[in-house]
């Protein structure tokens, strides 16, 4: 039986923190290895990572200054020894045959990496009832870049529902961007890119815990949106220099919107921070009308409209005007609200010849 490593990257998280641990340590799958790398916490989770070293002979520690949850993972990626490597979050936990289904499937298919259904739990653990992935409409398959009814609505952005083959990781030479938000998002859309061996499987891998506390996006700063910028600039032109637009619009589609209500909704970024994100991203923006996808909705739409022909001042009215709304919905409904539809997609479907290879 082959090693596989789990990473659990660790940021001020004692009081998740020893549930993530265990999940680790009592898989079904003995032969793991288990890298906490403790990112500079400044509360008891350093001396939690400590008192399980002594505990399981499988567990590394790396303790390292503060850098962010990227330089966290790549610091695991410089040292792990497994054939195989998982990804878990401190807050989360593992279902405890995780390792086990995944590593079959990876080994049974000789697969690049296999991506599990996950399924949300409340900030206490308490499980949802159904998985993300609907396990009526998505049976086991084999993801195609090509294919934008199923493998788009698979192959999601984390790294934590999959499980990668350390030669394929290897071959790309690739590592977490540091500094930037989307870092799952940029290193699971490059392995999509540069494999044709990716297999779904129905299995559920992990937990993801649904914390309170109020809408992060809602805190997103000047700085995060900097940093998207970068980050989307980056994923789009991967996406152009691979020949790969077709899939990138359904990609783009999505994180267009999403990030639109994200700065609509920050209660952190000020107008005059507003005016200059919406300048900084014009580029992206303009993408709506150069590959012909639409916005979610209306509202949305003008926004991006008034922007790109260069009225700042109505796109950053509509803005707020927007805001005022949403300040009376649920956070179910802002959701749903700022992710696209089947109707949208079916809308973006129509030009699928056009922008495929």
């Amino acid at each position: 039986m082959d090693k596989v490593t789990v990473v659990i990257p660790i940021y001020n998280v004692e009081r998740f923190l020893k549930e993530a641990i265990d999940s680790a340590i009592n898989q079904t799958y003995k032969n793991i290895e288990i890298i906490l790398v403790d990112d500079g916490s400044t509360d008891n989770s350093g001396n939690i990572c400590d008192e399980y070293v002594k505990l399981d002979n499988r567990i590394k520690v790396i303790h390292k200054e503060n850098g962010g949850l990227s330089t966290a993972r790549n610091a695991a990626l410089e040292v792990y020894t497994g054939k195989y490597i998982m990804f878990l979050d401190s807050d989360d936990f593992l279902e405890l045959d995780a390792v086990e289904k995944m590593y079959n499937k990876i080994e049974e298919k000789n697969a690049d990496y296999v991506i599990g259904n996950y399924i949300n739990a409340t900030e206490e653990g308490e499980k949802w009832e159904k998985p993300v992935f609907d396990l009526e409409k998505y049976k086991e398959f084999k993801l195609s870049i090509t294919d934008y009814k199923n493998s788009f609505y698979i192959m999601n952005s984390s790294v934590c529902n999959k499980i990668f083959r350390k030669e394929f990781l290897d071959k790309l030479n690739i590592r977490f961007i540091e500094g930037l938000p989307a870092e799952d998002a940029i290193f699971t859309t490059y392995c999509f890119m540069h494999s044709d061996n990716v297999y779904y499987t129905q299995a559920i891998v992990f937990n993801y815990r649904q914390r309170k506390g109020g809408s992060i996006s809602s805190h997103c700063s000047i700085k995060y949106f900097e940093g998207i910028n970068k980050a989307y600039r980056m994923i789009y032109e991967n996406f152009r220099d691979s020949n790969n637009l077709g899939y990138y619009r359904y990609f783009y589609a999505k994180s267009m919107n999403y990030t639109m209500y994200k700065l609509i909704d920050s209660v952190v970024v000020s107008e005059d921070e507003k005016r200059q994100v919406l300048k900084d991203m014009l580029w992206f923006y303009k993408l709506t009308f150069e590959l012909e996808v639409p916005a979610c909705q209306d509202a949305i739409e003008a926004i991006i409209e008034e922007a790109v022909s260069g009225n700042i001042e109505t796109a950053l009215k509509y803005c707020n005007i927007l805001k005022e709304a949403r300040t009376y919905m649920t956070m179910q409904e802002k959701e749903k609200m700022s992710k696209p539809d089947a109707e949208m997609y079916q809308r973006i479907s129509v030009l699928d010849e056009k922008y495929s290879k």
